[in-house]
């Protein structure tokens, strides 16, 4: 009996502090399953009606004209009988081919036929450029910062500065790249000015996740490779960067998912409502760089705020978000596809 009694001596007994502890970390639970919830029912949605648009019942099951062609205007109308829908382009073919419907009665629904191809197109090169320069210049204000930069007031401020940055609303740096890269540096509304856009946009992200990466590397790793003879660049080159990078690919990442679902920076720099010309298709290699291009997010935007709605809008509204959120997804999961096989090879 006495033993049973000694066994209980240290059990916490419970009180009134006790219960409310108990009480706040329930509510903060059901708050975080309210979240996902919340999350898991919007994602569900699109899933669900944009899965509609982008898959069909019969062979090949996949909308290919939705995935491979451009937007066009939607004509709707009645013929012997039958209501039927039809692109811009078939329409005209439509009554070249049967003369007498030359005068027939259709309604018109702007961008609700075709598909968003070009729009893919130029989601993923705006994602693609953007990231390679703000990973390029991210990682070397980061070795800067970390590696060479001896701390003091200046650098303080620096960091200071780049914390501050991150929390600038997205509309502000699309104002910024409509002043500096569209009108003074004359680049007019073209990839290149969404990418610097984008890039300026997302780098306090890569720098911050980039400093943290190269700071969690031992300083053993640098001393001992500085104690055979190495420089300093040679020491960050082969002994600290390469078991810095899945802590840097994380910041990359972070910066897909901001970087790809932006409409205000993209508005003012790079997006086009609508573009008949595939971003290959100029005279010279340099035309690429200054061109815009139709992007997803925007185009979820004109088509949803722009236009008036309908259930034929409503169908391209959730394909064009099901498909950006697929393409978002596929280029975070490589990035961390790489970043895992990066860290699997340099454990330490």
């Amino acid at each position: 009996m006495n033993l049973e009694n000694s066994a209980h001596l240290f059990r916490a007994k419970p009180n009134a502090a006790r219960r409310a502890e108990r009480g706040i970390f329930w509510l903060f639970r059901l708050a975080t399953y309210v979240v996902l919830l919340s999350g898991a029912a919007v994602f569900a949605n699109i899933i669900f009606k944009g899965a509609g648009t982008v898959f069909k019942t019969e062979a090949p099951f996949i909308n290919t004209t939705f995935l491979t062609a451009a937007p066009e205007s939607l004509y709707v109308f009645e013929w012997q009988g039958q209501k039927r829908e039809m692109g811009d382009h078939a329409f005209r073919a439509f009554k070249q081919q049967h003369p007498e419907a030359a005068n027939v009665k259709a309604e018109s629904f702007v961008y609700s036929a075709g598909g968003i191809f070009p729009c893919i197109v130029g989601t993923v090169l705006l994602v693609l450029g953007s990231m390679a320069i703000a990973l390029s210049l991210g990682v070397c204000a980061a070795i800067y910062l970390n590696e060479y930069a001896r701390d003091g007031a200046f650098i303080r401020f620096v960091r200071l500065a780049i914390l501050n940055l991150a929390g600038v609303p997205s509309i502000v740096f699309g104002l910024f790249g409509f002043g500096m890269f569209v009108i003074f540096f004359g680049w007019n509304v073209s990839l290149l000015a969404g990418w610097f856009t984008l890039a300026f946009m997302v780098l306090p992200v890569v720098i911050t996740a980039s400093e943290e990466s190269l700071k969690a590397v031992p300083k053993g790793f640098r001393e001992g490779s500085l104690a055979l003879g190495a420089t300093k660049w040679q020491t960050i080159r082969k002994n600290v960067l390469p078991y810095a990078l899945p802590g840097i690919l994380t910041s990359s990442i972070l910066g897909i998912a901001r970087v790809a679902g932006e409409t205000a920076p993209i508005m003012f720099t790079a997006a086009y409502v609508v573009r008949d010309k595939m971003p290959w298709e100029v005279e010279k290699f340099s035309d690429f760089f200054l061109q815009g291009v139709m992007a997803l997010p925007y185009h979820i935007y004109v088509v949803s705020s722009k236009i008036p709605q309908n259930e034929y809008t409503e169908r391209v509204q959730y394909g064009t978000a099901f498909v950006f959120l697929v393409i978002v997804a596929v280029i975070a999961m490589a990035s961390i596809l790489l970043r895992n096989r990066l860290r699997n090879r340099y454990k330490w």
